[in-house]
């Protein structure tokens, strides 16, 4: 297993409290979660706002990914990319009611914030895409347009949920760790 993805076990000494996403990761994900929240719920389809709206979503993921491999450690994809070892040993744990406990993201919470992204800048492309002159109006592209924004809420809700469950069973402040940049356990 990698040092940096090094899960904390029962054998390794426990710590109360750790410093996990620092100031960027955080500024990131309000930015992005109230970009989404506008996009989907608040602003019109097609207005200029919805547009820069989705580019801004766009612009802080695509910095996030230049963050994952300069930012901080627990905002460095190798601290927590989900290897298909990773992966199956955090599941395997879970299955066994002896849940691996990481500080950063664990295996299968790497898994859905790829997946988020990866949504976010897909919207961004296909948004895009319905301003030139080559797609505009094309119906095949708004119905991606749509069913990825649905995928995206789907998911992001998906994400929320897990997030919650997943500190219960970790005893962690999740919440409170994405407002302060400090992850508690209690």
């Amino acid at each position: 297993m990698n040092r940096l993805a090094r899960p904390v076990t029962p054998a390794a000494p426990m710590e109360q409290h750790r410093p996990v996403w620092d100031r960027f990761v955080r500024v990131f994900h309000r930015t992005v979660v109230t970009c989404v929240v506008l996009n989907h719920f608040v602003l019109e389809e097609g207005e200029w706002q919805h547009k820069w709206t989705g580019y801004l979503a766009t612009a802080f993921v695509l910095a996030r990914i230049v963050w994952g491999f300069i930012g901080s450690k627990h905002a460095r994809f190798s601290d927590f990319f989900p290897t298909p070892t990773r992966v199956r040993q955090h599941v395997q744990a879970m299955h066994s009611h002896r849940p691996d406990l990481h500080w950063g993201h664990n295996p299968l919470g790497a898994l859905m914030m790829l997946l988020l992204m990866a949504l976010v800048l897909s919207l961004g492309l296909t948004g895009w895409m319905q301003g030139t002159d080559a797609f505009f109006g094309e119906a095949w592209l708004q119905n991606s347009h749509a069913y990825l924004a649905n995928a995206l809420m789907l998911s992001a809700g998906l994400h929320a949920a897990t997030g919650l469950v997943m500190g219960r069973l970790e005893r962690t402040r999740v919440v409170k760790a994405m407002l302060t940049g400090i992850k508690e356990r209690y």
